[in-house]
């Protein structure tokens, strides 16, 4: 008899100083009232390079009976509602209740709800409950804020090694290869887990660099030679005022964890020596835009990272594009900028009408002492779309991206595509599906932290990180922190820390 699998999907990256809500709504596809779930959650995910997709492909080939109860995944933005959050775990857990061999989970690792801290670890919980020996596997965001809930409730745990993400299939499939040999008896999968006070700004611990670039490096030798079954580092989410935030790390080990322990403590001793490698720098963002200036060979990127959509950004701040107009950048390509009213004028003006806009700043940001700031501009109406294409690019491959109705304002020097929905500019698809060819703009502004690495590095001549204002600032002493669990490294520089403690 076929093994009877339940597959599901609860994504979400909280940012508790972002403005942005996040209902039920945040979490539709294709313009639908709600998450997915069922054949049309299968359909929209098979054969994509996802969490998800990776967990239908292991079903697949484990032949196995599977259904897919919930599949929800929203952009990062504020808390998540007790309404949505329940919506979404009670999807889950009654279909684990109906009865299963094997539960496979694609959920984020940072996910705050209006009533938990964390998301996942309660989830888990409630699984638990009601099916205490049922093996489950779960794949995490590199940005996981872990949790013993969370390493209790599950059996395996892989999270991403990549950032930009390019690896999420892959993320799943680990894990669902350990789930395979678990059920067929060949493995016994046992996790030890620990952290260490640091909190890191996402711009400087991303794996293809140091210093997260060797303790990635320590885990993947290890999984990958059998050292132990399974190795993830989670660099953690910084937009994050919980208790829970820290550097951490999991170890699935075979029956045995004592291999695993010793791995273990050295990627977290070698985390703790390296700490002073994971600290930002901020810079004035005049001088960063000056730099981007002085280039002669192009495209020359600028990320903005203080309003990132996939750490919770309005999307709407106009400080980056600003400061390029006032320093007179020609020949560039901006956006997306999620501005629905702008959009609404745009298209009823129509292709070629001039008009003139008052651009973004249209939300304050109460947490971060930020008021909105629109920036008036005038151009041409160049291009009206549906905002719909499909990811090309190594990054959520396969993928349909979703920006709502999206117009192209062409200033004469710059051409700013501005959109009625947020979404992060991984792929080249936020320009080219619009007419835009961004490998030959002289520059590219764009807001992300490093996703964008994914679609914009390979034709980057240079690369400019732009101090943007906003709620995903990299400079972590712009946000008020009142519940995190201190001594924090880098809060607190002089504090010590015994081999012990974690």
């Amino acid at each position: 008899m076929a093994k009877k699998f339940v597959v599901a999907m609860m994504m979400h990256e909280t940012n508790t100083f972002s403005p942005l809500p996040t209902p039920i709504e945040s979490f539709a596809r294709g313009g639908g009232l709600g998450a997915l779930n069922g054949p049309e959650a299968i359909k929209e995910a098979e054969g994509t390079n996802t969490s998800l997709g990776g967990f239908i492909e292991i079903a697949r080939k484990a032949g196995a009976e599977f259904t897919v109860p919930m599949a929800a995944s929203a952009h990062p933005s504020g808390l998540v509602t007790k309404a949505a959050y329940e919506q979404m775990t009670t999807a889950i857990v009654d279909e684990v209740k109906k009865g299963c061999d094997a539960v496979l989970l694609a959920l984020h690792g940072a996910m705050v709800a209006e009533h938990y801290d964390d998301g996942e670890g309660e989830l888990l919980n409630r699984i638990r409950k009601i099916a205490p020996d049922v093996p489950i596997a779960v794949a995490l965001d590199f940005h996981t804020q872990m949790t013993d809930a969370m390493v209790n409730g599950a059996t395996i745990m892989t999270g991403y090694r990549t950032y930009p993400h390019i690896d999420m299939a892959d993320t799943a499939r680990r894990a669902g290869r350990t789930l395979i040999r678990t059920l067929a008896g060949e493995v016994e999968p046992k996790m030890v887990w620990g952290n260490r006070p640091i909190m890191s700004s996402s711009l400087v611990h991303t794996p293809s660099r140091e210093p997260m670039k060797t303790l990635m490096g320590m885990a993947n030798q290890a999984e990958d030679t059998g050292e132990v079954l399974n190795a993830s580092v989670f660099g953690g989410f910084p937009q994050a005022d919980i208790p829970h935030l820290a550097l951490s790390s999991v170890i699935v080990c075979d029956k045995r964890t004592a291999e695993g322990e010793i791995l273990l403590n050295r990627i977290l001793d070698t985390a703790w020596e390296k700490r002073e490698g994971f600290l930002f720098h901020p810079e004035p963002l005049s001088v960063q835009v000056g730099r981007a200036k002085g280039y002669t060979d192009y495209p020359v990127v600028m990320a903005d990272h203080g309003d990132n959509t996939a750490s919770g950004g309005t999307q709407d701040v106009m400080s980056v594009i600003e400061e390029a107009m006032k320093q007179e950048l020609e020949d560039a390509c901006a956006g997306p900028i999620c501005d629905p009213a702008c959009v609404e004028q745009m298209i009823k003006a129509g292709v070629g009408a001039e008009v003139t806009l008052e651009l973004g700043g249209k939300i304050d940001m109460p947490a971060m002492g930020l008021k909105g700031k629109p920036l008036k501009v005038t151009g041409k109406v160049k291009a009206i779309t549906d905002g719909q294409f499909v990811v090309t690019g190594p990054m959520a491959t396969g993928t349909t991206v979703r920006m709502g109705r999206t117009a192209v304002l062409d200033t004469g020097k710059m051409q700013i595509v501005v959109s009625e929905k947020r979404a992060e500019p991984y792929d080249l698809g936020v320009f080219t599906h619009c007419g835009i060819d961004p490998r030959r703009k002289k520059y590219v502004l764009i807001k992300s932290r490093q996703h964008f690495r994914a679609g914009f590095e390979p034709i980057a001549k240079h690369i400019v990180m732009c101090d943007g204002d906003g709620c995903t600032a990299s400079d972590l002493k712009l946000f008020k922190y009142e519940r995190v669990k201190r001594p924090l490294y880098p809060f607190d520089l002089d504090m010590r820390l015994g081999r012990n403690e974690a």
